[in-house]
């Protein structure tokens, strides 16, 4: 990133993903935390004496902040809408943690007032900033894979019923917005379609089968067909005991290659290229461990700090982030259609229209 200014960074919501964000933020030249907000002041407080920010109590006194330039949000995912409007309407730009939101609708509002107050707007998805993710992309632009055939993603994850109980927002679809695939496995679900291409058509079955006290999915399998033809499967639990490594294949006619969390750990080709040898001694040097399989706490933020230097190198050169708005808002689009089609048996179609079935969880959430 070329360096023309100091960029002040501004958080809402000060829970777990706060610290993340705050040692991406550091961890950048021409970026400071100057600000914090949580509606519950206390968390603002213990953020700002542990980072030595500005903790406020109002968010609009943060968004009055005249050296808060961005605003992170990292509120439970049903509250994201509210202040990331408020922000862009303060001519902040906005990095949404995922899911961008929880219905289309609140995600089209996001969308359109960063559009409209004309700044950035970026929907939080760090695994797309893995070296072993930008492998596999450029292997797919260069059409290694051939014909794509199948493409499957694994989130065989594991979470405690303390986990469910320890906010009650957790395991609702007011906030949490879904289970098992929107909270945990939504990273999963954007990586094989940004790999793969848009999804067409789902079926699905969902379950709440190990766990007590929540709403939603502990576990969900999907199909999938991509335009391309190409066919996929979408697995995802919280509820598979001790929990495994996330898992990305991609398969075609002339190539096969697969990911779990960091590391590349399949990569066979029937024409081979000029780095394929040293991708193959990065394999034999895999060092990716649990990470989130079963503590969420347990991720690193390197990802974070390369989303958040490319969303103000877009500020900078006056283009769009890697992953924008319509980018963040379409893993929530696949993830409502699985939901409608474990609910109603039925394949979906994507995109989505307006139906009865997702007007009717709109009603539980916030308008």
């Amino acid at each position: 990133m070329a360096k023309t200014r100091t960029f002040g960074f501004g958080i809402v919501g000060c829970g777990m993903i706060a610290g993340f964000h705050a040692k991406a933020i550091a961890d950048i030249r021409g970026a400071k935390l100057v600000a914090c907000y949580d509606s519950f002041p206390a968390s603002a407080d213990r953020l700002a004496a542990a980072q030595g920010c500005r903790a406020y109590h109002k968010l609009e006194d943060m968004l009055a902040d005249p050296d808060v330039d961005v605003v992170t949000i990292g509120t439970p995912s049903g509250a994201h809408m509210e202040p990331a409007v408020a922000a862009a309407r303060a001519g902040k730009h906005v990095i949404v943690e995922k899911p961008l939101e929880i219905t289309l609708k609140r995600c089209d509002q996001i969308i359109r007032e960063c559009e409209k107050n004309k700044v950035k707007l970026s929907a939080i998805f760090p695994s797309r900033f893995h070296r072993s993710s930008i492998e596999l992309k450029r292997a797919m632009e260069e059409g290694r894979f051939g014909r794509l055939t199948l493409g499957e993603s694994y989130v065989k994850w594991y979470r405690s019923q303390a986990y469910y109980d320890s906010g009650a927002w957790r395991g609702t679809w007011e906030l949490d917005g879904g289970g098992a695939l929107m909270n945990q496995a939504i990273h999963s679900v954007d990586i094989l379609t940004w790999l793969m291409g848009p999804v067409v058509e789902i079926t699905a079955q969902a379950g709440l089968l190990a766990h007590e006290r929540i709403a939603v999915e502990d576990t969900v399998v999907a199909t999938v067909k991509f335009a391309n033809g190409a066919l996929g499967v979408i697995e995802a639990t919280t509820a598979a005991y001790p929990g495994y490594l996330k898992r990305i294949e991609i398969h075609g006619s002339e190539g096969s290659a697969a990911m779990e969390e960091e590391d590349v750990v399949a990569w066979d080709f029937a024409k081979k290229g000029r780095g394929d040898a040293a991708i193959k001694k990065r394999m034999a040097e895999r060092i990716s461990t649990a990470g989130g399989a079963s503590d969420p706490s347990a991720i690193g933020h390197h990802g974070h700090t390369e989303q958040f230097r490319d969303l103000l190198d877009a500020v900078i050169e006056n283009r769009q982030p890697a992953v924008d708005g319509p980018e963040g808002r379409r893993s929530v689009e696949i993830i409502l259609g699985i939901y409608k089609a474990a609910e109603t048996g039925k394949a979906v179609k994507l995109p989505l229209a307006s139906d009865p079935v997702l007007q009717a969880r709109s009603k539980k959430v916030k308008k």
